[in-house]
């Protein structure tokens, strides 16, 4: 089994959500996400989410409080490329506050651009399932940290 380790920004204020919108280097498609992604070797979680916010969007941030991990397994055949085997994705997410900068694409990244999206219009949008995740630990703020995975298996919802 593969496995991915990232570190996922929940920027929530004034009844808006920073989202990022990732465009796949595989030529499949375009979705809106959370700042955050891989953490590197060596690298600690919490450190890797402030340098994904500022890679990404250009923000510089700082980490407010841990939400909550999401741990999920996608099977090899629902894959969003298919693998020969299943993976695990962990994610940590963490609630962090923007305090400088401004918005640009990702420069020879894979974000086009961010934006502070209403919270009332996130539903409607193509966006990866983790988004779904980091607004629902910001908001319930459950005390162990979880939720329960989406109802779907998918990895984007459309």
């Amino acid at each position: 089994m593969s496995r991915r380790l990232a570190a996922y920004a929940v920027c929530i204020e004034d009844g808006r959500v920073l989202l990022a919108r990732y465009v796949s280097p595989y030529g499949d498609g375009t979705w809106w996400t959370l700042p955050g992604g891989g953490v590197e070797p060596c690298e600690d979680p919490f450190d890797a989410v402030t340098r994904e916010v500022a890679e990404e969007t250009g923000y510089s941030s700082v980490v407010e409080r841990l939400l909550g991990v999401d741990s999920r397994i996608i099977p090899a055949a629902e894959r969003h490329h298919p693998g020969p085997e299943d993976h695990q994705n962990i994610g940590i997410f963490y609630a962090v506050r923007v305090t400088a900068g401004t918005t640009r694409p990702e420069p020879n990244g894979e974000t086009a651009e961010s934006v502070w999206t209403p919270l009332t219009t996130v539903a409607s949008l193509p966006r990866a399932a983790l988004v779904d995740t980091g607004i629902t630990l910001a908001q319930s703020q459950p005390p162990t940290g979880h939720v329960p995975p989406s109802a779907t298996t998918d990895v984007i919802h459309p």
